[in-house]
């Protein structure tokens, strides 16, 4: 994945994937197998979560090959929905939030072992980078400094939707470092795209699992999605894509994707 800043980042991190993926005249690009793990976390009303980190293959849609891999991230409720509905459905205080995004750097860096001309994509919650005031920012560097040498961009969700622009911006520009990128995590709305092309940021996300794109009746809407997105920024990357929708993306304007298997979705 090309550094929201300008830098090429090489695809070492994915270069074991290329086996696996469909690459050939057609330039079509396929899923590929992952790695996995899964730690525990107690919040503070004492619920047993339990978080699942996944890197995928990011991949480039001009060249249709890897250049980087993304953390994907789970947070499910010990004991199940039986469980959850104890405790009312309560949503998660702002402490549990940094803890679960603390966890899932220090554990995502060990999945993705990052050498020095690699890049990859962690997690994180809107309400942590925007309570830390550039507290996070700061982790993410020393963290880097420490054994992930790396490229690190961190994909901001949830929350992003109704946040003011300024505030936005205030919180890109703790991450704007020479080792450091930012990715915004939108809700699949052309309307929140749009608000977003006087935000700095160099990369959206969107989960397209919640995105009809499975036919061409379906198609038209998605493209302008991608489009209004490309608008805002000069990179876009989609999630949970159809493989079969890869060169489709890109000439509405997506520049990466992280493919979803071919199996129905389940959101």
């Amino acid at each position: 994945m090309t550094h929201p800043y300008g830098r090429p980042v090489s695809d070492g991190a994915a270069a074991d994937s290329r086996a696996s993926i469909g690459v050939g005249a057609e330039r079509r690009a396929f899923s590929a197998p992952y790695e996995s793990l899964t730690f525990p976390l107690v919040t503070r009303a004492r619920r047993e979560l339990v978080v699942t980190l996944a890197a995928h293959p990011v991949f480039d849609l001009e060249t249709s090959r890897p250049v980087s891999r993304r953390l994907r991230r789970t947070v499910r409720h010990q004991g199940g929905e039986e469980a959850l509905a104890a405790f009312g459905r309560r949503t998660l205080e702002p402490v549990d939030l940094q803890r679960i995004d603390m966890q899932s750097l220090k554990h995502g860096l060990d999945l993705l072992r990052l050498g020095a001309e690699d890049s990859g994509v962690v997690p994180a919650f809107w309400r942590t980078v925007a309570s830390s005031r550039g507290r996070f920012a700061l982790l993410c560097t020393e963290t880097q400094h420490t054994g992930a040498p790396g490229t690190l961009l961190v994909e901001i969700m949830g929350g992003l939707e109704q946040a003011p622009v300024e505030e936005i911006n205030a919180a890109i520009a703790h991450f704007e470092r020479s080792a450091l990128g930012v990715i915004l995590h939108i809700a699949p709305d052309i309307s929140v795209a749009r608000r977003l092309v006087s935000v700095r940021a160099q990369c959206i996300a969107i989960d397209f699992a919640g995105v009809a794109h499975e036919n061409a009746r379906d198609w038209q809407p998605a493209s302008d999605l991608i489009a209004a997105a490309r608008e805002a920024c000069p990179q876009v990357m989609l999630t949970n894509l159809r493989p079969d929708r890869g060169l489709a993306s890109k000439a509405a304007g997506a520049t990466h994707a992280v493919f979803a298997g071919m199996d129905p979705i389940r959101v």
